[in-house]
């Protein structure tokens, strides 16, 4: 045992006694090998020895692990920040929210992946009756990645509407609303929920639809407060974000950009909703054009 781990160092000390090491496999092999592994088990062999790291740190390497349309994402930050980086260290900067459209949106890429992966915040969506507080206020929160969302006391006609150009990489992306029912802060240190407004979302279902600037569609409806159901089930909504799925779509090309158009509605005026929150939206990659196969976008809860 203490032999085989002995060989596990740079080779500087090797002779016919001990056999070849790690440290004797050329840097150029190491990075073949690198372009077949994620960017968390790189780094974790980096510290193994000098060829490694140094197949580690290889701009070859990184290149593959980066989106193709990776220029797009730096040209939303100040050119001094990723001036003179390697393509590792652009990986880095890559991975952190790049913010953009005043803050409301951001964009990163996967740190497993590599794909490219995007929020839009409330305050970047069009909401009916956002300017008058009777309906709607904003709640500063760490519970949102925008550090703010939108609560909804009540109101006759729910709408909230959102739209987003961008170059993205070809793929299979999925686009979904995270949303909370009831009010909630802090209370003796500990966290705590009000459903004082909550109403209204157990009568008719909230109708959710995507579109693309190629034509894509997908839509489906939901009941944001069941409350049978979800005992009859074991689910419970209340008291939790919940990510509801609204569709996939598909990207086959970077050029021409693709423009996605989302909204979230329950317009029935025979009676009035409240206490909700609003958060986002998030598109991620869930697939490459390989996995694509034809089928239904969403199916109807």
């Amino acid at each position: 045992m203490g032999s085989s781990l002995s060989n596990l160092n740079d080779g500087a000390t090797n002779d016919s006694s001990t056999g070849p090491s790690l440290g004797d496999i050329p840097e150029s092999c190491i990075a073949a090998v690198f372009m077949n592994l994620t960017p968390p088990e790189i780094c974790n062999l980096a510290g193994l020895n000098r060829s490694f790291r140094g197949a580690a740190s290889s701009d070859f390497v990184w290149e593959k692990k980066l989106p193709p349309n990776y220029q797009d994402l730096l040209d939303l930050l100040p050119p001094e920040r990723v001036l003179g980086l390697s393509k590792k260290d652009i990986f880095a900067v890559l991975s952190r929210p790049i913010p953009f459209d005043d803050d409301n949106k951001e964009l990163w890429i996967d740190r497993v992946t590599g794909r490219v992966c995007m929020a839009v915040s409330a305050r970047g969506m069009a909401i009916t009756g956002i300017e008058d507080r009777r309906y709607w206020n904003w709640i500063p929160t760490n519970e949102s990645r925008f550090h703010v969302v939108a609560y909804l006391q009540q109101i006759w006609w729910f709408e909230v509407d959102g739209t987003v150009t961008f170059h993205l990489p070809p793929g299979i992306y999925s686009l979904s609303f995270r949303i909370h029912l009831g009010g909630f802060g802090k209370k003796s240190g500990r966290r705590v929920c009000n459903y004082e407004h909550t109403h209204g979302w157990d009568l008719k279902p909230v109708r959710f639809s995507l579109s693309t600037s190629d034509g894509q569609e997908a839509s489906c409806e939901y009941y944001l407060d069941d409350v049978k159901r979800e005992e009859a089930h074991g689910h419970h909504k209340r008291g939790f974000w919940i990510d509801y799925k609204v569709g996939e779509f598909v990207v086959t090309g970077s050029e021409p950009s693709t423009e996605i158009k989302w909204s979230m509605k329950q317009i029935d005026c025979t009676h009035s909703k409240g206490g909700l929150c609003v958060d986002s939206v998030f598109i991620n990659p869930i697939g490459d054009l390989k996995d694509y196969r034809t089928k239904s976008f969403c199916e109807i809860s």
